[in-house]
């Protein structure tokens, strides 16, 4: 399909380092927070908290920060008021980026992501400038080495995916939004091996990035990834594989 995230991809094929963990189980516990904030404590009654819970369970939270941000976001216990705010920019070689935070201080925050656009080659851009051409779709990767391909296409046809595609080490299966819920519940009962899952803005077409712009490009990403008000960060590139290799260890 032409929306696979390749940044997705990227990031699952980068070693995870004990300080970029802290700043996982950072951003799981905000966005836990803020969907405590919005739709309620009971995560059988609130599908967005349902997921961030299952979320960060998936990547060994401790139960009692996942109950304290909650609590936090419920106003059972005093905590900071974040918002939601997503910034909208290009990167090198014209390629859209979606940026997603989770922010106490909008001032502090488009700062330095206005910072991090101009040091990385890039410019941000004005609400709406490049939203267009995303689309929110549930994301769930299988690691080819877990599974055939034919044992693949048989769940996803149990499960009425909306879509997949099949990479060169992974498998992938995209729902719809409201849909991500139901099969990630239907994905745990029957213990599928999952690589990583997620709902993602996924791109609609791609930018084609070659050799000359894929390194500052990717420094552009991984720099916005590591800014503390980051949730997320989606780029519509595409890099071919092998200049590819030649960035990622």
């Amino acid at each position: 399909m032409a929306g696979h995230s390749k940044w997705a991809q990227i990031k699952r094929k980068k070693a995870v380092t004990d300080a970029r963990r802290g700043q996982l189980w950072t951003r799981l516990l905000k966005e836990i927070t803020v969907a405590a904030r919005l739709g309620g404590g009971d995560p059988d009654g609130n599908p967005r908290l349902r997921t961030a819970v299952q979320e960060a369970k998936s990547s060994n939270v401790p139960n009692d920060n996942i109950d304290r941000a909650i609590k936090r976001g419920t106003g059972e216990l005093e905590g900071v008021s974040y918002e939601e705010v997503t910034y909208e920019g290009y990167g090198p070689g014209g390629v859209a980026v979606l940026v997603e935070t989770l922010t106490d201080n909008r001032n502090r925050t488009v700062a330095d992501i206005r910072h991090i656009f101009s040091k990385h080659g890039g410019n941000l851009g004005e609400n709406g400038c490049v939203a267009w051409m995303f689309q929110k779709r549930g994301l769930f990767a299988i690691d080819k080495s877990m599974m055939s391909e034919e044992s693949f296409m048989e769940l996803a046809l149990e499960l009425d995916a909306a879509d997949i595609s099949i990479e060169e080490e992974i498998y992938e299966i995209y729902t719809a939004p409201e849909n991500y819920g139901a099969i990630s519940d239907a994905l745990e009962l029957r213990e599928a091996p999952l690589a990583a899952k997620e709902l993602a803005m996924l791109p609609q077409s791609q930018v084609q990035v070659g050799t000359d712009k894929a390194p500052q490009l990717l420094r552009l990403m991984e720099a916005l990834e590591e800014q503390d008000d980051v949730q997320h960060v989606w780029g519509n590139f595409d890099i071919d594989s092998d200049v590819l290799a030649a960035q990622v260890s």
